[in-house]
C-alpha cells in the first residue's frame, strides 16, 4: 500500500488530508458522514479566550464558484471547549488540532496556554488574520512585524507543534511566511480566505450585515495555488495548502505546488462525505504514478 503520513514540525498525520476550521464544526458533527478516524487531521473552529458572540446576520452568502462569511469567530470560549468538547474528542486516532484566534498578543498566548494543557490535542493553527484592537483594528498577520509578533508570544507559551494560518490580504506572502518561520512556527497555513463583499441590486445594500467578509471556494484556487508555490520557495517549514479544494486533483495540485497537507473547507458543505473522496483519489493517483510515498510529490512540480 502506498505511504501517506506526512509531518509537520513533530506532528505525524497518517495521511494529508485536514478539515480546515470553521467548516467542520469540532469534528463530531460530521460522524455519520465520515470516518472521522481516517482523516490527517481536524481542526476545530476557530476558538479565542472569551465566548464571543459573531457578528450580526446575514453574515453568510453564496457567490458564483463560491461563499463569502463574515460569522466573526462566534464560538464559546477555550475553557468551555476544555470542559465540555475536549473529552469527547479524546476517543479519536486522528489528529485533532484547535484553530487560535485572539485580539491581542496576551489573548493568543493565553489561549494557546490553557490548550496546552491538553494531552490529546497535539496541535493548534494560529489565525493571524484577526484585528488587533490595540492598532485600530489592523489584523495582525497582514504586516511582518505584526505577524511576527503574535508567533513570538505564542511560541513562548506553547510548547508543542503550533501552524501559522497566513491571510492572502498581503502584498507579498512570502515575506510573512519568513517572519514567522523566524519567530519559531513549527508551519504554515494558506490561504486564509480573501476580502471581497456582494451587494443585493434589489434592496441597493450589501448583503452583508459588515459589508466585507471572507472568500472561499472554488473561485479562490488559483490565488492560493499561486501562493504556495511561492512560500515553498522561501522557508524550509512545512506548508499547508487550502483554498478552493474540492477533489483529490486539486489536493494534489497543491502537493506537487510544494504543500505537505492540504485542508478542505467549503466543499465540507457541498459534499459532506468529500474528504474521504480525497483520501482515495490521492490514493488512486499514487497508484496509477507508481509512486509509493507521499512524500514524493511535495514539490515535485518545481
Amino acid at each position: 500500500m502506498a505511504d501517506l503520513t506526512v509531518s509537520l514540525g513533530n506532528l505525524q498525520l497518517q495521511n494529508p488530508v485536514m478539515t480546515a476550521s470553521g467548516t467542520f464544526g469540532y469534528g463530531l458533527e460530521f460522524g455519520d458522514f465520515v470516518d472521522l478516524n481516517r482523516l490527517g487531521g481536524i481542526i476545530v473552529k476557530g476558538t479565542t479566550l472569551e465566548a464571543r458572540q459573531g457578528n450580526a446576520y446575514p453574515r453568510m452568502a453564496e457567490t458564483r464558484q463560491g461563499m463569502l462569511n463574515c460569522v466573526g469567530l462566534q464560538n464559546k470560549g477555550v475553557d468551555y471547549f476544555c470542559e465540555h468538547i475536549y473529552p469527547k474528542l479524546q476517543g479519536l486516532r486522528t489528529a485533532v488540532l484547535v484553530n487560535v484566534s485572539g485580539s491581542s498578543l496576551e489573548d493568543y498566548a493565553e489561549c494557546a496556554r490553557r490548550i496546552a494543557a491538553l494531552e490529546d490535542i497535539p496541535a493548534i493553527e494560529l489565525n493571524i488574520s484577526c484585528p488587533n484592537v490595540r492598532q485600530g483594528g489592523m489584523a495582525f498577520g497582514v504586516t511582518t512585524g505584526g505577524a511576527a509578533s503574535v508567533v513570538r508570544a505564542v511560541r513562548q507559551a506553547y510548547p508543542k507543534t503550533f501552524i501559522v494560518k497566513l491571510s492572502p490580504n498581503v502584498t507579498d506572502i512570502a515575506e510573512i511566511a519568513r517572519a514567522v518561520e523566524a519567530e519559531g512556527a513549527d508551519a504554515v497555513s494558506l490561504i486564509n480566505t480573501l476580502l471581497g463583499m456582494a451587494i443585493d441590486a434589489e434592496r441597493r445594500k450589501p448583503v452583508l450585515s459588515i459589508t466585507t467578509g471572507g472568500l472561499s471556494g472554488p473561485a479562490v484556487k488559483p490565488v492560493a495555488l499561486r501562493m504556495v508555490w511561492q512560500v515553498y520557495n522561501a522557508v524550509r517549514i512545512p506548508i499547508v495548502g487550502l483554498g478552493g479544494i474540492c477533489n483529490a486533483t486539486d489536493a494534489i495540485e497543491f502537493i506537487l505546488a510544494g504543500a505537505t497537507a492540504v485542508e478542505i473547507g467549503t466543499a465540507n458543505f457541498i459534499d459532506p462525505a468529500v474528504t474521504m473522496k480525497v483520501i482515495d483519489g490521492i490514493e488512486d493517483y499514487m497508484q496509477r504514478h507508481g509512486v509509493t510515498a507521499i512524500s514524493e510529490l511535495i514539490g515535485a512540480a518545481h
